[in-house]
Parts: structure tokens; sequence; C-alpha cells
């Protein structure tokens, strides 16, 4: 049955690839399982169904995201500074994808969420779970800059849950056209949108 230890990871590493490539709907099982090596059997060893399998996927890349995440936003430097290496990480990211496809794949949270959200509860409230995280990692570092006085927010939660929006929404749009110079904004466009104030900005030195 090819129930290897890492079969699992395989079938998850290409399910992964695959959604990023085409999205979740058009895939088969069969397919999921050519690209991983592994006999179909060993698909349903491991996962009950194909929702099953996505929320799998899921759970697999915001755990990389998460460390990454909390890596970078909870480093020694000031909190712009901080926020602003999330915005870069993320734009390098697109870029070494869409040379390595020859397309930029987008996130893959925020392609789920479009394509499945209203289709599949499970996945929904795992989406929902996940932004809502990313949200409140970002709230702490704004926070952080409203009590430095470098920004003029005084509701940091919905600061950041703009700030979180308007990096999905540049990416979904960086894949759109196929373009990750859609990405180039970001760091001006958070700065106007958190109300920074311009002398604390420059001693940032982003």
């Amino acid at each position: 049955m090819g129930r290897t230890s890492d079969a699992k990871e395989k079938i998850i590493s290409a399910a992964q690839s695959l959604i990023e490539l085409r999205g979740y709907s058009s895939l088969g099982v069969a397919e999921i399982c050519k690209t991983a090596g592994v006999p179909k059997g060993s698909f349903y060893y491991f996962f009950e169904s194909k929702e099953v399998l996505a929320l799998a996927v899921i759970d697999e890349h915001w755990a990389g995201q998460q460390r990454e995440w909390t890596g970078i936003l909870n480093s020694d430097g000031e909190p712009l500074h901080r926020l602003r290496q999330l915005f870069e990480v993320t734009e390098s990211g697109q870029r070494a994808g869409q040379q390595s496809r020859g397309t930029v794949s987008g996130c893959l949270f925020g392609n789920l969420t479009l394509e499945m959200s209203n289709q599949t509860e499970a996945v929904r409230i795992r989406l929902q779970d996940i932004f809502d995280a990313q949200v409140e990692m970002v709230d702490s570092v704004i926070t952080e800059a409203l009590e430095r006085r470098e920004v003029t927010v005084t509701d940091t939660r919905e600061a950041a849950r703009s700030v979180v929006a308007q990096l999905e929404g540049q990416v979904l749009f960086a894949k759109l056209y196929n373009n990750t110079h859609h990405l180039s904004p970001l760091w001006a466009n958070c700065l106007a949108l958190l109300g920074a104030r311009a002398p604390q900005v420059a001693s940032t030195g982003i």
C-alpha cells in the first residue's frame, strides 16, 4: 500500500503545490497521489476525504507561516521596522514563487477563502481562525507602535485587521495580474493606514 513513514507528508506537499497552481475543486485523489508518487490506497489510509486533506494542507502551511511571522514580529527591532520586514518577506516569497513556477501563486489561505469558504464549513472556520491569529499578531505590534507615538490610530484591533486585509488584497492583485510589482505600494499604504507620524517613521531607519 506504500504506507511509508513519509507518504503522508508527500501527499500533503503534493496537494499544496497543486492547490497553489490550480485550486482545490479541480483536483482529484488520483492526480494528487500520482504527483506525490504514492499508491491511491495510501491516500485513504491517512485521509478520510479530500476535505480532510485540505485541512491538513492548511494546518501544515500555517505552522510554517506562524513560525515565520512570530520570528519577525516578536524580534527585537522597532515595531514599524518589524512590520515592514513582514511585508518584505511576503513580497520576496511571492517573487520566488513566480521565478520557480512562472506564475504568482498568491496566498494559499486567501485563495482557499475565495474558493471554499461558502462550500465547506470546516475549512471556513479554520481559515477564519488563522486570519484572526494574524490580526492578533499584527495588533500587538501596532499597539507597541502606538505606545511609542509612532502611529495615530486609536483602534489597534481594527487597524490590524485593515493591515492584514491590505496585505491579502495586494497579494491577490499580484496573482491576478501575475505581477509582483503590485506589492510595491504595500509599505507606503500601511503607513498611511496607520497614520504614522513622519519623524518617528524616519527614525526607524526603514
